[in-house]
């Protein structure tokens, strides 16, 4: 199988720099991406423009009540105990997102899919507390450049992943060697077919480390 070379500069990896380090010292580095070619990759938009002068607004504490539904669903689908017991709940709204903030963390965003129907799903920082939650998909260093920059996820660079994933499902990326988290968005495909196929999109992308919800200030 034809191997696929992709020269990606240094300093894309800077901002994984959070989680590793570079995977060499000179400007350059040839990634290689076996199972695709590396250069199919889509770069993906979100429907709302990225722009550097959001706000937080809405900011409010809530009751645990008031989302208790929403969030034992999170913990139902991500086999997870987010301890909340005890904890400051807000909620606040920052550009496209409704945030549910734990003490003083953005931990969780609500998002509803094309059927209207309201999600709660952790954050990429609320994953990094979260590292062996389900949902996952794993993927190679060759994919990784493209997801952080809002790229959505194509199955050639995708190594393992939850076999319980269903279309439709939101699910996280995170790296093959550091089991670190990249990016959330939903499920194209089943996760053994994400597996299985070379070719194709398998995750419609959602949030990815860099973008705005990412370096986001309290």
């Amino acid at each position: 199988m034809a191997v696929a070379d992709c020269r990606v500069q240094l300093h894309v990896w800077k901002r994984f720099g959070l989680y590793t380090k570079a995977p060499c010292d000179s400007h350059e580095h040839i990634l290689h991406q076996t199972r695709g070619q590396a250069n199919g990759q889509e770069v993906g938009c979100l429907e709302q423009s990225m722009t550097r002068d959001w706000s937080m607004k809405k900011r409010r504490p809530v009751r645990r009540k008031k989302i208790a539904p929403l969030l034992v669903d999170l913990e139902n689908a991500l086999d997870i105990d987010l301890e909340v017991d005890g904890a400051f709940l807000e909620m606040a709204e920052y550009g496209p997102w409704t945030m549910v903030l734990v003490d003083k963390i953005a931990k969780a965003i609500e998002v509803q899919n094309d059927l209207q129907e309201r999600f709660v799903f952790l954050t990429l920082r609320g994953f990094l507390e979260h590292e062996h939650a389900a949902k996952w998909v794993e993927v190679d260093h060759g994919a990784i450049p493209f997801l952080m920059k809002g790229a959505d996820c194509m199955v050639a660079g995708v190594h393992g992943a939850d076999q319980g994933i269903e279309v439709g499902d939101l699910v996280w990326i995170r790296d093959m060697t550091h089991k670190r988290p990249l990016a959330i968005g939903w499920a194209i495909m089943e996760g053994n077919q994400m597996v299985a196929e070379s070719k194709g999109k398998g995750i419609k992308t959602l949030h990815w480390v860099g973008d705005e919800l990412w370096d986001m200030e309290l």
